[in-house]
């Protein structure tokens, strides 16, 4: 495949000679007399991120993001491959640039913060072990690894202000390319460059906090490689190794001998459980000198197969047996002239680094070893740089200077197979909640779903494999680190009663026999909407008619009319101010219609009698629970098929009204719909729940929807709406026909579909937006696990205790 193997090109690498024991102790002394500061080789860095090297060089350091290019499709792979060609062929001869990977042992507290405030109530408990649950999280991410990625590029010039507008055309021209990949990339400022040279210079996760102010400069006179130098110095007087602070460190290069190579060895390396940094540095050859170049190797193998012919003739052979190698050097040789004649092909100079970093010696040497054993796996070889390390470690700063005179002439193509992309992360911080690991880099997965355009999430599940669970969990995060957000569940089957009851909400079970109640009557007329509080609440209870009566054609004109007219007439003396301010109920309603004089009013009257003085008379009460509480969960267990429909479309019309209430008053709301493929087989509730899901997210509301049947789901026409206006999901193990259906539906890749095809409990895919992480969650047994978990094992477990 092109766009993951490559030939090696012919330019010869070139070395600079190794110090010989003499010069070596020569060395040795001069380095005694050098200070810390003095080996970070930059003359100055501005506040602005611009920093001046010797030579006159000047240059400047993004950070960018990860993309998913590990668990893309073979075509997305190569989309991406040939992207990051183009990118590396946008550098021209005059722009030097470097590719900086660092590997850190997170520091205490690290890069994710547990959001949860001490409250000192009665959910302490819960607390407790939730925060326990996260920091062990987050202690495990990565193996407690930070990773962070950058690009720094330089341009030569005679000084400040000459090169300024250069950097900052190739700054943009660089922003453009990383946002054509999708690549969220930002220029680090003058302070965040120090941090992250601060974070080279300081390993290991007991380092000291960097702190910095450039007022500090001018009242204290120090200069910003203070800020930055390790406090114990730098030790390079041994041939292979060296000491920055109290660390170990060991820089090598890597020596590329395979004629082919992989996208997957940068990868590996990066992935390891080790502090280090893996350094490439570029530059472009230009693109004439590069030809001119090849054409004379292309000579000079010439003259070597005519020499090897002439021999051959001499000894008696057949002057057409050349030696193997010789044929492959023509053959390769010929080959990169043609791409550079006649592809998108240029010539880089390709200087490949590894410095290692370990508390102790031993450790040191097994990271080493390891790195070299991913080398060796795929045909190259890991070198160390004797008696230079130094230059190794200067190298690999995020300054863009490069001290190793090691480079590998390499085509673009063959360069952009070191792809630096691997999985993209999601690492909000803030209000972001808690979505397990990511199961290829095993970062904890950390959310703000209000962040999205659309905040609108679905579950979508098999039996078993945990999709109520998964937004329990979501819940239980929600309720402890966002104490000012209100939730509502709409719970079909009851599973959700107990951890509300624990989280002090109020659980109302509709049935004929609860004592709980809800009016479809209630109205609040102090709403400040672009549309009438009545006539929103005469819209609802015009559908909710058209439920009751039924039939295909639902209601006639005049039946609308008329019931229209009798709903403003039932809340005349309430919108008046006058009477005693109680709530209509659904009998009032129906009273009304018995009063009008169509045929058609009586028509509707009796529909609905059924349900006011009836049997099934459940909704002509007047509301007696807490509306108001923090969590409201609606249960539906109880019903039957004949009040299934009805309840559904009441609920909702409840949620509506839950949510506009609560966002004028500035508050947010999270509404989960269990079973949701049941609100979705009727076609009026599914028309008015759809309007609603709509809405929803313009009322600041975060609504979830979970379902098992996603095939039933994705066949209903209004499943097309919901999808166009949901951002989040969380794809779980699911049917080989469903998967086929959500390929479909959703462009998920083979690779990508292997993780929701029988997979374990809490494990499958997380689409955010753009992006696409495989997750897993392994939810620690407890008080919590107890309230979320509906497998019967652990039911009957809990039962038995």
């Amino acid at each position: 495949m092109p766009h993951l193997w490559e030939r090696r090109s012919l330019l010869q690498k070139t070395k600079a000679p190794r110090r010989g024991p003499v010069r070596a102790e020569r060395h040795r002394r001069d380095r005694r007399t050098l200070s810390a500061q003095q080996t970070i080789p930059y003359v100055r860095l501005l506040p602005d991120g611009v920093c001046q090297l010797p030579d006159g060089l000047f240059t400047k350091t993004l950070a960018y993001e990860d993309i998913n290019y590990a668990v893309a499709s073979t075509e997305d792979q190569s989309a991406i491959f040939n992207g990051w060609s183009a990118f590396l062929n946008y550098f021209d001869a005059s722009i030097p640039f470097q590719l900086t990977f660092v590997n850190r042992r997170s520091r205490a507290g690290g890069r994710y913060q547990v959001n949860i405030p001490p409250a000192h109530d009665a959910f302490d408990s819960i607390r407790a072990e939730f925060t326990h649950m996260l920091k062990r999280q987050i202690a495990k991410s990565n193996n407690g690894i930070d990773r962070a990625k950058y690009l720094t590029f330089g341009v030569p010039a005679e000084d400040l202000a000459t090169a300024r507008p250069r950097l900052e055309r190739v700054e943009a021209d660089i922003m453009g390319n990383f946002k054509r990949l999708g690549v969220s990339a930002q220029p680090l400022d003058g302070k965040e460059r120090l941090a992250a040279l601060h974070g080279q210079t300081h390993p290991g996760p007991q380092r000291q906090p960097f702190s910095f102010r450039w007022k500090d400069v001018v009242e204290t006179g120090l200069g910003t490689k203070e800020a930055i130098a390790p406090f114990e110095g730098f030790d390079f007087s041994q041939p292979r190794t060296f000491r920055v602070g109290r660390y170990w460190g060991a820089a090598s290069y890597l020596q590329i001998m395979a004629s082919e190579m992989s996208d997957q060895l940068l990868r590996e390396i990066l992935e390891l459980d080790a502090e280090l940094t893996v350094t490439l540095h570029i530059q472009t050859v230009d693109q004439g000198k590069a030809i001119k170049t090849i054409k004379g190797k292309v000579s000079d193998i010439g003259k070597m197969k005519v020499e090897e012919q002439r021999k051959a003739m001499r000894a008696g052979y057949d002057p057409d047996i050349l030696p193997p190698d010789l044929i492959t050097f023509s053959k390769d040789a010929a080959d990169l002239l043609s791409d550079l004649q006649s592809r998108n092909e240029r010539m880089l100079l390709l200087t490949f680094a590894v410095v290692n970093l370990a508390p102790t010696r031993e450790r040191l040497e097994n990271d080493v070893f390891t790195v070299g054993g991913i080398a060796q796996k795929y045909n190259c070889a890991l070198r160390r740089l004797d008696w230079q390390q130094e230059q190794g470690y200067v190298s690999s700063l995020v300054l863009g200077r490069n001290e190793v005179e090691i480079r590998r002439g390499m085509t673009t193509s063959a360069t952009a197979i070191f792809v630096p992309f691997i999985t993209r992360e999601l690492r909000m911080g803030g209000q972001a909640l808690y979505y397990g690991s990511n199961a290829l880099s095993h970062n904890v997965i950390m959310a703000d779903r209000k962040k999205l355009k659309s905040a609108n999430g679905l579950y979508l599940g098999s039996t078993g494999s945990g999709k109520s669970f998964a937004a329990k969990r979501e819940i239980v995060h929600l309720f402890l680190a966002v104490p000012q957000d209100r939730i509502i569940i709409v719970d079909p089957m009851g599973e959700y009663a107990p951890l509300v009851q624990r989280l002090g909400g109020q659980v109302i079970e509709l049935a004929p026999d609860s004592p709980s109640f809800i009016n479809p009557m209630d109205i609040q007329l102090d709403l400040e909407t672009d549309e009438s509080p009545l006539s929103m609440k005469a819209d609802f209870l015009l559908s909710l008619c058209e439920l009751v009566v039924g039939g295909k054609e639902g209601l006639q004109p005049i039946e609308k009319t008329v019931i229209d007219r009798c709903v403003r007439q039932v809340y005349r003396e309430l919108t008046l101010g006058i009477g005693d301010g109680a709530m209509p109920l659904l009998q009032d309603l129906y009273e009304e219609l018995l009063k009008q004089p169509e045929p058609e009013a009586r028509r509707v009257a009796t529909a609905l009698e059924l349900y006011c003085t009836g049997s099934l008379n459940l909704f002509n009460h007047q509301t007696n629970v807490d509306l108001d509480s923090r969590i409201v969960c609606i249960v539906l267990k109880g019903m039957g098929e004949n009040l299934r429909k009805i309840a559904m479309h009441i609920t909702n019309e409840f949620v509506k009204s839950a949510v506009n209430t609560n966002f004028e008053n500035g508050i947010s709301t999270w509404c989960y719909f269990d079973e949701f493929h049941a609100l979705l087989r009727d076609q009026l509730t599914a028309s008015y729940f759809v309007s609603i899901w709509q809405m929803l997210r313009k009322r600041g509301c975060v609504p979830s929807a979970l379902t098992q049947n996603v095939k039933h789901l994705l066949a209903s026409p209004e499943i097309q709406n919901i999808l166009d206006n949901t951002d989040f999901m969380v794809l779980l193990s699911q049917s080989q026909s469903d998967r086929a259906v959500l390929a479909k539906q959703l462009g998920i890749s083979e690779h990508q579909l292997s993780y929701i095809t029988h997979s374990g409990s809490g494990e499958g895919l997380l689409f955010y937006g753009s992006v696409v992480i495989p997750f897993t969650d392994r939810f620690p047994k407890g008080e919590i696990y107890d309230l979320l978990t509906t497998r019967p094992e652990d039911l009957k477990h809990e039962a038995g205790a």
